[in-house]
């Protein structure tokens, strides 16, 4: 384990990332992705951490470049990729736990990505093994510009890998207060003419949203509580009600 530790948390601006197959899984089954593939002539961001399933790893690292993704993409990002030290099957279970829309999840199992990275660190004290250093980078046709890697102390430091400081590297001058209000969700439920409406014309204007669906996502009793009411569409907008597909239509008017 020496050996593989010894050049760990080096900054590696400037220098090409690693280059290996990712083993990843979906619903058709296994699928090898090689490096050249997420990194050849494309704007990266890559944010590794130590483990799915974690408090700080899905409670706030995640969810955070999740939400901000558009906003990256916005700016010339291509793909947000998140990098951990565990299996395929793990990894697709953990996108599917998220609800993810936008961050990529690579499965890196044996550790080669992140050896080869020096950011594999021994966390046998938690019984997790080899695992993966906090940290992030900007990657532009496979060259490292930019790494946050968080400080070499004990325990698990989160300090400047996360989203906000990295979309403040790539656009200072951004209010992120701004863009995220326009975080959009709306309520539908299936056959209902007035939610393709609503859809159609979040979709018209060029709006992303996120769509929660009365019986899968949330159920009659959750909705009444949210909102007053069982009726839909129910549309949110950087998490003020807007209402149903007519008052969508007067808001954006407005």
């Amino acid at each position: 384990m020496e050996n593989r530790l010894q050049n760990r948390l080096q900054n590696r601006e400037g220098q090409n990332v690693p280059n290996v197959n990712f083993r990843t899984r979906d619903d058709s089954g296994w699928k090898d992705i090689t490096s050249d593939e997420v990194f050849k002539s494309r704007t990266v961001i890559v944010f590794s951490l130590p483990g799915a399933f974690t408090p700080t790893c899905s409670g706030t690292h995640l969810p955070r470049y999740e939400e901000l993704a558009s906003v990256f993409k916005s700016g010339g990002v291509d793909d947000i990729v998140c990098v951990s030290v565990n299996d395929g099957f793990i990894m697709q279970a953990w996108a599917s736990d998220q609800a993810l829309n936008h961050v990529r999840l690579l499965p890196d199992g044996n550790g080669d990505f992140t050896e080869q990275m020096g950011m594999l660190v021994d966390k046998r004290d938690l019984g997790f093994g080899s695992r993966s250093w906090r940290y992030s980078m900007l990657v532009k046709d496979g060259v490292i510009e930019k790494m946050f890697i968080e400080p070499d102390v004990e325990g698990d430091p989160f300090t400047n890998s996360d989203a906000d400081t990295m979309l403040s590297y790539i656009n200072p001058s951004i209010d992120i207060d701004i863009k995220v209000a326009d975080t959009i969700a709306v309520i539908t439920r299936p056959g209902c003419p007035h939610c393709l409406n609503a859809k159609g014309l979040l979709t018209s204007n060029n709006m992303e949203f996120n769509e929660i669906v009365v019986g899968k996502d949330i159920d009659q009793t959750s909705l009444r509580a949210l909102v007053g009411s069982t009726t839909v569409p129910q549309i949110f907008i950087g998490g003020k009600l807007i209402g149903g597909s007519d008052d969508l239509k007067a808001h954006l008017a407005s």
